[in-house]
C-alpha cells in the first residue's frame, strides 16, 4: 500500500487579516496554488470571526462548507437559506451567494473548486480510547482523494504503519498515490483529556492535476 504523508505542526501556519477577523491557512492544494488566484483544486483553512456582523468574500466558482468550532454563528445566504450553527454543525453552500453572519466564533473551512468535492466530519476521543475508523466508504473509482486529520483539542496517535502524534493544532494529509486504497485508520488517545479532530475528504478526477 502506498500513500503520501504529510505532517504540519502548528507553528508552520500563516494567518492573515480580513475584514471580519483572521484567517489561517492549514492547507492548499495543489501546494503552489495563491488563494487570491483561486487556482487551487481545495482549501482548508480556520477563520476567527471578531466582529458581530460581516459579509464573506466572494468566491466565484468555489463550494464552501463551513463548521463552526467555537460558538455559535447564524448565516444568512441572500436569496437562498438561513440557518443556525452550534459547535461542530456544518453549512454548505456557493462561494459566489451574498453571504452575512452574525456572531463571533472559530470556523473551519473546506473550499473546493470546479469537479472536486468533499466532506467535513467531527470525532470525538475519550480519554485513553482507541477509535477504528472505516475509510471504505471514502473510496471513489477512478477518482484522487485526500484524506487530512486537523487535531483541534487533545494530543493523538494515529497509525499507519507506524503511529504519528498530532498535537492541538496539527494537521495530517493523507494523499493516495496511484491506486493505493487505505481501509481502516487506529487513533489512539492515551492521554487523560478527551480529543476532538476533524477530518476531511477530498476527491476529484485525476485530470485536474
Amino acid at each position: 500500500m502506498t500513500y503520501d504523508i504529510k505532517i504540519i505542526r502548528k507553528n508552520e501556519y500563516k494567518t492573515s487579516y480580513w475584514s471580519g477577523g483572521t484567517t489561517t491557512q492549514l492547507y492548499i492544494y495543489p501546494e503552489n496554488s495563491i488563494y487570491s488566484e483561486l487556482n487551487f483544486i481545495f482549501r482548508i483553512s480556520s477563520a476567527k470571526v471578531t466582529v458581530n456582523e460581516s459579509t464573506f468574500t466572494s468566491l466565484p466558482g468555489i463550494d464552501r462548507k463551513i463548521m463552526i468550532l467555537n460558538g455559535t454563528l447564524d448565516l444568512d445566504h441572500e436569496g437562498y437559506h438561513k440557518i443556525k450553527l452550534n459547535k461542530f454543525e456544518q453549512d454548505r453552500f456557493k462561494g459566489d451567494w451574498i453571504t452575512k453572519s452574525y456572531g463571533k466564533v472559530t470556523d473551519f473551512n473546506l473550499m473546493m473548486n470546479k469537479g472536486c468535492d468533499g466532506n467535513l466530519e467531527h470525532i470525538k476521543i475519550g480519554c485513553k480510547a482507541l477509535k477504528n475508523l472505516d475509510l471504505s466508504m471514502d473510496i471513489k473509482n477512478n477518482k484522487k482523494m485526500f484524506i487530512i486529520f486537523y487535531c483541534l483539542e487533545g494530543s493523538v496517535d494515529i497509525n499507519i504503519d507506524g503511529f504519528i502524534k498530532l498535537n492541538e493544532g496539527d494537521l495530517l494529509v493523507l494523499k493516495n498515490n496511484n491506486e493505493s486504497r487505505l481501509y481502516n485508520i487506529n487513533i489512539l488517545n492515551n492521554f487523560e483529556k478527551e480529543a476532538n479532530i476533524i477530518k476531511v475528504t477530498t476527491h476529484f478526477n485525476k485530470t485536474l492535476f
